[in-house]
């Protein structure tokens, strides 16, 4: 069936002259995203197909177990390598260095950073160029407090511990962009090879580290609403842990800008 997909994205192709200027690399990081990564990746592909992205995904996997490798092994043979890039970690080597390695395999010259576990809807991913072109901007990034956007299927608890994240970052730091914790964004690839290389942390509080140097640096960032489902296989790696380094982060980020 996944042939069939292939050939029937021939068939949907609009052609829109904006998308088509736009070459873009997806950075997924993985750890036992086997039964979401097809989905995914469709996803990705139906949605460059239809708006005439050129468009690669590099998938950074930590060694994952549960034969996540073996999955994207077989997505490169419907979708070929060319579009799909597997770059396989020997061990859990976390999400910033996920990133980082990512970013150095990407040829696209703006880069997509998402989640691979299905929170994040490529359907976005025109809204954000649409948002980059009008606004001419070096960064957007998605939000779910701005009007329109929003979370599914996330318990009391996660939601306020999302929202104390959120108040704790923008208290300190005093950002321009109102979601700091938020990980679905659009780069100039050239403004994220500028900022990587500065940024200290390796966990949660990358991507909020990347968007405060961001700010401080001059460049221009843009907020757009996205709706955030909660994800559809899997559990939240989100543990104790993670909250725990994030508020260390947090306070490191603070001291140093």
């Amino acid at each position: 069936s996944f042939h069939r997909q292939r050939n029937n994205f021939k068939s949907m192709s609009q052609g829109n002259s904006v998308y088509k200027k736009y070459n873009i690399s997806v950075i997924l990081p993985t750890y036992e995203e086997r039964e979401n990564l097809p989905l995914i990746i469709y996803l990705l592909m139906k949605t460059a197909q239809e708006k005439e992205i050129k468009m690669e995904v590099i998938v950074v996997d930590d060694n994952s177990p549960d034969g996540t490798q073996e999955r994207v092994k077989e997505l490169q043979k419907i979708y070929g390598e060319d579009k799909i890039v597997l770059h396989a970690r020997p061990g859990k080597m976390g999400l910033g260095s996920a990133y980082i390695d990512g970013l150095k395999r990407c040829k696209g010259d703006y880069v997509v950073l998402m989640d691979a576990d299905l929170s994040h809807h490529p359907k976005f991913i025109p809204q954000f160029i649409d948002t980059m072109e009008k606004e001419k901007c070096d960064l957007v990034t998605g939000t779910r407090y701005l009007p329109g956007g929003g979370v599914y299927g996330w318990d009391l608890n996660r939601k306020l511990t999302s929202r104390v994240a959120n108040f704790l970052a923008a208290t300190m730091l005093n950002p321009s962009a109102s979601d700091l914790t938020g990980s679905f964004r659009l780069y100039r690839k050239e403004v994220l090879e500028k900022i990587m290389p500065l940024v200290k942390s390796r966990g949660y509080v990358f991507q909020m580290e990347i968007i405060t140097r961001a700010q401080y640096m001059g460049y221009t960032i843009q907020e757009m609403p996205i709706t955030f489902p909660d994800r559809i296989f899997g559990e939240s790696k989100l543990g104790a842990n993670e909250i725990v380094s994030y508020l260390k982060g947090l306070m490191d980020l603070f001291l140093d800008v």
